[in-house]
């Protein structure tokens, strides 16, 4: 399985590798943004991206917002790096609309922009986006969930604990991706909100953290105190909402999915806190990213994204050690080996 998913990444990895390998050492800068720096997938993020940059030998500077959905933050980085001269950039958006106008000065300024994870709206406002297909990664926990539960996926009380009002966003592509996996009428795919699904309890926002996530499950048990489905943003979200669960005498008998596939989560999944997640790989992301901005630095390159995508799919796998019928997926053991953070 995990070499069906992430084959066709490594191997333009070593591609791109050969072609970048020749960059001189001190004549590219390179500048990585990301949302926060304490989640962990930004952190591996970043970890990437420096190993990457050490090897090419391209300055990187990196930046990050105070939270997430600091949007204000991330403008002014991009500011930094037009004037310091930086070849490219590589940027997880808080806001992916209202970035559009400083990734525009970016672009005709001559830098590269590079989208990681998250596609700015619209997705070719960046040259390239290198991403988890957010969408399948939620299908597939859907899917899981509604084959987990079986005749009862009919009956479901599902919580919808997103990451914030900002739309659309990675968020809504998980958030959207899951209900179609679960069976659920998503009306408009690019925002979440709008089913009319009487099985959807509520949204509400996480901000991507454990507290925002306890906050939010809470929010929801006070709505409806038989939720016995409750779809994830990410991992730190989860565990918010199983404390949550936790604190109500539910952590037993209501079913937590999620996105990410950070160590934390994975052991998460093997504890039976989480039911099923999906993995995705944001190393990979950054280090496909420096490679990028050094063959654009070298000759003018753009990376190309994958066949019959808008963006360059760096994969994705659900992790679960309570397999279903039809859904592909790998156990906490191979989960932990290809985990992060």
């Amino acid at each position: 399985m995990k070499k069906l998913l992430m084959g066709g990444a490594l191997a333009m990895t070593g591609a791109m590798t050969a072609m970048a390998g020749t960059a001189m050492a001190g004549e590219t800068t390179a500048c990585l943004i990301t949302k926060t720096d304490t989640n962990p997938f930004f952190v591996k993020m970043k970890e990437g991206a420096a190993a990457k940059a050490a090897e090419l030998g391209i300055n990187l500077k990196t930046f990050a917002g105070k939270v997430d959905g600091d949007h204000e933050t991330q403008v002014a980085a991009i500011e930094t790096c037009i004037a310091d001269g930086a070849k490219g950039i590589l940027l997880t958006a808080s806001d992916t609309s209202s970035i559009v106008t400083a990734v525009k000065q970016a672009r005709d300024a001559g830098l590269l922009v590079i989208a990681l994870d998250t596609p700015l709206d619209p997705i070719d406002a960046a040259d390239a986006t290198f991403a988890t297909d957010n969408f399948l990664a939620g299908e597939l926990i859907g899917k899981w969930a509604a084959a987990a539960l079986g005749a009862d996926a009919a009956t479901a009380r599902i919580g919808m604990l997103d990451l914030g009002v900002s739309q659309p966003t990675v968020g809504v592509l998980r958030d959207q991706g899951f209900l179609t996996g679960f069976g659920i009428d998503v009306g408009d795919p690019n925002k979440w909100g709008d089913e009319t699904d009487a099985r959807i309890v509520g949204n509400d926002v996480t901000a991507g953290n454990e507290e925002g996530g306890r906050r939010a499950m809470e929010n929801l048990l006070a709505k409806d105190p038989t939720i016995n489905v409750v779809y994830t943003i990410n991992e730190p979200a989860a565990a918010g909402a199983y404390e949550a669960l936790k604190a109500f005498g539910r952590e037993n008998d209501v079913l937590i999915v999620s996105v990410d596939g950070g160590c934390p989560g994975v052991a998460n999944v093997r504890d039976g806190v989480i039911g099923a997640t999906s993995q995705q790989y944001p190393l990979l992301m950054a280090s496909l990213g420096i490679e990028a901005i050094a063959q654009w630095a070298k000759d003018g390159t753009k990376p190309a994204p994958t066949p019959g995508k808008a963006f360059f799919d760096t994969g994705v796998a659900l992790v679960t050690d309570k397999p279903v019928d039809g859904v592909p997926s790998i156990d906490t053991t191979e989960g932990t080996n290809l985990c992060w953070g």
